[in-house]
């Protein structure tokens, strides 16, 4: 037979086991919010339950929010025990994010643009600045011309006028001054010329436009034995275009037409060498979509100047060429016909650029040739011919001479 003291402790044991299953019962009956956790349970009063409660008031709260929390464990779904990814959402970080975006893209489409460039500079190295392409080659050049102009957006900021100059002075945006290598032509390259170009502006009809390209096809067919070197543009922030046509011509081409009975039909490895410059003044014109105070800087109209050769090594030619009086002054003649032909209107052709990056320019005349330039620096002064001798290169002839052969040296 159990003692009194033992039967006393086992009696204890189970009133607090049967008081603990009842605070469960309570709480999982008749939960109530309060402040985010439940009420706690309504025990009977009295008895040796209620005195069993009085030591847990100090745990209480500890033990009312551990048991809500194993019950809502318990209850939860399934996919609640693994923790959630929470996604916080960060302007600052989605804003770089679309930075980034946009720099990729114009990653990708510099890269693109350098590989069709790449491809035109191809043809045009193989064809001499196309003088020598066939129709499958200016096709071909075509087709890469129509991707880099779709692609192309005009810069939208103007470069704001010189104020030490004044308003009124023309200002040519940076990215289009320096100076102008043309490195592709789909027509003769002279066409370039503002001399030209303004003979073209004077055509009123196809008819007449289309004689016009017969004389320059039968112009460059005339002079066949020259050899056009260096084509150039150099453009100022001034609204100044000076175009230098660079050729050689061979100065004793055939001997056996000037000493009887040679044989040799070949000629001397001497040349006349001048460079044709033409200057204008181009103006921007009025923007179509917009008020005519805004000009577009991409559109220009070509105001003829003047004509001289320049760097001639034709001895007392050279003289006499370098002279301001022998300059043909297109100008003057234009105000003469002005006031004796009523008809006469001053010629101002237009230019389009119609893509233009730090090394690359794509220019139409009137009838849609193009004209493709390499920038080859952002000099804006025109070429220094002074140094070249009126000799016909006879001196550099000798010297080459002395080098390879002669060898004779003081």
């Amino acid at each position: 037979m159990a003692s009194p003291k033992k039967a006393t402790t086992t009696a204890a044991a189970l009133a607090a086991a049967t008081t603990t299953t009842m605070m469960i019962f309570a709480i999982v009956q008749q939960p109530t919010a309060v402040r985010g956790f439940f009420a706690p349970p309504v025990l009977p009063s009295g008895g040796r339950a209620a005195r069993m409660m009085t030591p847990l008031h100090a745990t209480e709260s500890f033990q009312r929010s551990l048991l809500e929390a194993r019950f809502a464990n318990k209850n939860a779904a399934p996919d609640s025990a693994s923790p959630k990814k929470i996604t916080i959402v960060d302007d600052d970080v989605t804003e770089k994010e679309h930075v980034d975006d946009g720099k990729e893209k114009e990653k990708e489409k510099e890269k693109e643009n350098l590989r069709i460039q790449n491809s035109i500079l191809r043809i045009a190295a193989s064809t001499d600045r196309g003088q020598n392409a066939d129709s499958s080659q200016k096709e071909s050049v075509s087709a890469l011309i129509a991707s880099l102009e779709s692609s192309y957006s005009a810069p939208k900021k103007q470069t704001p006028p010189d104020e030490e100059a004044g308003a009124n002075i023309i200002i040519i945006p940076s990215y289009m001054t320096g100076t102008w290598e043309l490195l592709y032509s789909n027509t003769q390259l002279f066409r370039s010329s503002p001399f030209f170009l303004a003979g073209r502006s004077t055509c009123k009809t196809n008819e007449e436009a289309k004689r016009y390209d017969w004389f320059c096809d039968m112009h460059r067919a005339a002079l066949a034995i020259s050899t056009i070197g260096n084509v150039r543009q150099v453009i100022t922030k001034r609204g100044g275009l000076i175009n230098e046509f660079e050729v050689k011509v061979g100065a004793v081409p055939f001997l056996s037409d000037l000493v009887p009975g040679w044989k040799y039909s070949g000629g001397l490895p001497l040349t006349i060498d001048g460079a044709i410059v033409s200057a204008a003044d181009v103006s921007p014109v009025p923007s179509s979509s917009s008020s005519r105070d805004e000009k577009n800087p991409m559109e220009w109209e070509v105001h003829m100047d003047t004509v001289e050769i320049r760097g001639s090594n034709v001895p007392i030619l050279r003289n006499i060429l370098d002279s301001e009086n022998v300059r043909l002054r297109s100008r003057d003649l234009s105000k003469v016909l002005e006031d004796n032909v009523e008809s006469y209107v001053v010629p101002r052709p237009v230019l389009r650029t119609t893509y233009v990056d730090d090394g690359m320019r794509i220019v139409r005349d009137m009838d849609d040739n193009v004209y493709i330039y390499g920038r080859v620096s952002t000099s804006e002064e025109p070429t220094d011919y002074s140094g070249v001798l009126p000799d016909l290169g006879v001196a550099s002839l000798l010297e080459g001479f002395n080098d390879a052969i002669a060898k004779i040296y003081l």
